[in-house]
């Protein structure tokens, strides 16, 4: 990804922000009162303001030295998302069956990591491109790999295996993964009598996509 450091937005401020996914839809409103729909964007793209994290001026120091270092909107970087950052629900540890990335075919060495949203209706499949190093644990059939059976890109989420695995088996895993974003504004306004005074500066940053 052009532009980018593989460096993470610090945690503990990340933590305290605030954001989520956003889509894009369009709604034309007949003469009947009926609605049409069509959605402008096929992937979401998510949103946070992480000045609702800093409450320190320590924290306050830290984030202003990592925007002067990005440049502003310069290079993205990576985000923990406070409440989506596992393959799994957030009170449990990622397994390596948690998402199916793939079914082998007897060929096909590499499956990019994806998350599945929903089940019964519409499934939609985030790929992810920034996993964390250390968490992804994959299994083959059920049965889980390890190194050096396959190999991760922690800078684009694709899983190669040594070997192809077996056609028709299932390729699935578990992760946590960071959010690739980039601030989404070139100047960050701080009065530190407001600050002092319990009012945030607003830090926001928007997602890149993959």
């Amino acid at each position: 990804m052009a532009g980018f450091h593989e460096v993470r937005f610090p945690v503990d401020v990340a933590f305290g922000s605030t954001g989520g996914p956003q889509r894009r839809t369009e709604v034309v409103t007949l003469g009947s009162g009926r609605e049409q729909r069509n959605s402008r964007w096929a992937r979401s793209r998510r949103r946070f303001d992480a000045g609702y994290g800093i409450r320190t001026l320590d924290e306050l120091a830290e984030v202003i030295a990592f925007f002067e270092e990005r440049r502003g909107r310069l290079y993205g970087f990576r985000f923990r998302d406070p409440l989506d950052f596992k393959s799994c629900p957030p009170s449990r540890a990622p397994a390596p069956t948690d998402q199916q990335i793939g079914i082998g075919d007897g060929a096909t060495r590499t499956f990019r990591l994806v998350k599945r949203y929903g089940a019964g209706f519409a499934p939609y499949d985030r790929e992810i491109a920034k996993p964390v190093a250390g968490t992804v644990r994959v299994a083959v059939g059920g049965a889980e790999q390890v190194a050096p059976a396959f190999a991760l890109d922690t800078s684009t989420g694709v899983v190669t295996f040594a070997s192809p695995p077996a056609a028709g088996a299932v390729v699935t895993a578990g992760f946590q993964f960071d959010c690739p974003v980039r601030f989404d504004t070139d100047a960050i306004e701080i009065d530190l009598s407001a600050f002092q005074a319990g009012a945030l500066p607003s830090v926001p940053v928007v997602e890149i996509r993959p």
